[in-house]
């Protein structure tokens, strides 16, 4: 029998992160949810785009995720913008606090899925900012190689 492999779904993609940021360790973290939170991302909405991951004592909870309410929950329903507790190791928690009191860096969600066996889980980022001329140069740097393949398909 053929092993069949299944990919983990994504719900939610922070694009914006990449161009406001250096994104610079990637860590594979679980969201502590309620029941009509974890069935409104089994629906696929959600958004991680202005949110951000915060040190709250010896705990790192994700700030600002928008997971809206389910519908069939009625009064039951969650709140859909409050602080999740993030579900880390306890090395993985000192790393990242102390990244962040040390060096000043920024924990930023960079997307949102649900893994194989069906959990969600979150892939957060330590970031330092970029400057406006950072970012000027990322986009002409993006527009040059999209102005590049162009070339390059036209000619060939």
């Amino acid at each position: 029998m053929a092993e069949v492999k299944t990919q983990a779904r994504t719900i939610a993609e922070n694009r914006r992160a990449r161009f406001d940021y250096f994104l610079e360790e990637f860590t594979e973290a679980g969201i502590q949810l309620l029941g009509t939170e974890i069935k409104a991302l089994r629906d696929g909405r959600a958004n991680i785009a202005e949110s951000y991951a915060a040190v709250e004592g010896r705990e790192i909870v994700l700030i600002n995720a928008d997971i809206p309410p389910f519908k069939q929950a009625n009064r039951f329903n969650h709140e859909p913008r409050r602080p999740r507790k993030l579900l880390l190791h306890r090395k993985q928690i000192d790393k990242l606090i102390g990244a962040v009191q040390r060096d000043g860096q920024t924990i930023i969600p960079v997307r949102l899925y649900l893994n194989d066996a069906g959990r969600a889980k979150i892939e957060i980022a330590l970031a330092k900012g970029k400057k406006l001329h950072d970012k000027r140069e990322a986009t002409a740097e993006r527009d040059w190689a999209r102005d590049k393949a162009r070339l390059l398909r036209d000619r060939g």
